[in-house]
């Protein structure tokens, strides 16, 4: 595996976040960050694919391209799988396991196709096929051209590996991360959510503000590679050092389960410091002392929780609480109804695009500083 070979590294994003997550890696430094369908294409080294994974706040899974060639039919697909490289990525002792697509292909059956990788590898390397395994080796056949990728991540990069307790219709870290960097937050000012759930806004802003990469505490499916350098990558991680921040960041939620979880999340991710959670009603909340700043929240929605007669008033409680007493804050709310994001009579922006959360189609309203 050598580190200097220039991979092509395949960012994927959640359907809607492709144009934030790659503004998120142009930021960080990633080569020829650039939009594809379904996330952000760059390249560099294998240091640069482990960079990613611990960096990365937006990025749900990080893809590396090992090879392609053209097949028109399985056998042709078996005999060029017989002379790859597999040595050069994988280990013989690790299981892993293969998935295939096929589209406009002559090779269609993409269940035959993957018998075929699997064939190649565990008789030329030994490695073990398990439908368990962590590591997954990706065969994708798009207009007979075969190409080879490795899940460089393992689990998805969401699980930050610190996070216990979890609230229902959680909003995922990755998808929080990128909405905070679409209100504009860059960890230089304080952030509340008056429904916090499980804490995740108020986490992944405290996070951004100290510095503390999203990757710091798990392990990657890229450590069971072959020729994987595990001190260069602990050099890594430890060259990571969070900065200080002044900042307090806020959650409330009227759930006191909610707050207990929020309260030992932050406690875990070693943030608990630099947050503050309270048992309070949406139409409670007041701005904490000190800076105004950014109010994020992830009401329910009519589609999940709830039905919307009902909401629709807790949506206008909101956006009378926020007139009345946050002037010099922004807001930014995630909904999936237009109507909703109404009836909380805030002067909202026009909106960005449509994000899938779990099948449901959500958006982020925000404002301008409210006067």
């Amino acid at each position: 595996m050598s580190m200097t070979h220039d991979l092509d590294i395949f960012l994927v994003a959640t359907p809607g976040l492709e144009t934030l997550l790659c503004a998120e890696a142009t930021q960080h430094g990633f080569a020829g960050a650039r939009i594809v369908p379904g996330g952000v294409s760059c390249t560099g080294d294998w240091s640069e694919v482990w960079r990613a994974n611990l960096v990365l706040r937006g990025a749900n899974k990080v893809l590396v391209r090992i090879g392609s060639f053209p097949a028109v039919h399985l056998a042709q697909l078996d005999k060029r799988a017989r002379k790859f490289p597999w040595s050069d990525f994988l280990r013989p002792n690790v299981p892993l396991k293969v998935e295939a697509t096929s589209r406009k292909s002559r090779i269609y059956h993409a269940g035959a196709a993957r018998q075929r990788i699997e064939g190649a590898i565990s008789d030329t390397l030994g490695a073990p096929i398990s439908p368990e395994a962590d590591l997954r080796v990706l065969l994708r056949i798009e207009k007979d051209l075969c190409t080879l990728s490795i899940d460089s991540s393992g689990e998805p990069l969401h699980k930050r590996g610190h996070k216990t307790a979890v609230a229902k219709a959680p909003m995922r870290e990755t998808m929080a991360a990128m909405f905070l960097r679409e209100c504009g937050f860059e960890g230089t000012e304080p952030v509340l959510d008056p429904m916090c759930g499980s804490g995740t806004f108020v986490m992944e802003a405290a996070e951004i503000a100290l510095g503390l990469a999203p990757g710091r505490s798990r392990s990657f499916a890229f450590e069971q590679l072959s020729g994987f350098d595990k001190a260069a990558w602990q050099a890594m991680r430890s060259a990571c050092h969070p900065s200080e921040s002044p900042l307090q960041f806020y959650g409330s939620d009227r759930n006191t389960g909610a707050v207990e979880a929020a309260s030992a999340n932050a406690e875990q991710a070693g943030v608990a410091e630099h947050t503050r959670f309270q048992h309070r009603s949406v139409s409670d909340i007041k701005p904490p002392p000190g800076p105004a700043g950014l109010v994020i929240v992830n009401p329910p929605y009519g589609a999940r929780i709830g039905d919307e007669k009902r909401l629709r008033s807790l949506y206008g409680s909101l956006g009378k609480t926020l007139t009345n007493r946050f002037q010099g804050w922004r807001v930014g709310v995630i909904t999936s109804t237009p109507a909703l994001a109404r009836a909380t009579r805030l002067p909202f922006l026009p909106t960005g695009p449509f994000v899938d959360h779990g099948g449901t189609k959500i958006r982020l309203y925000r404002t301008e500083i409210l006067q």
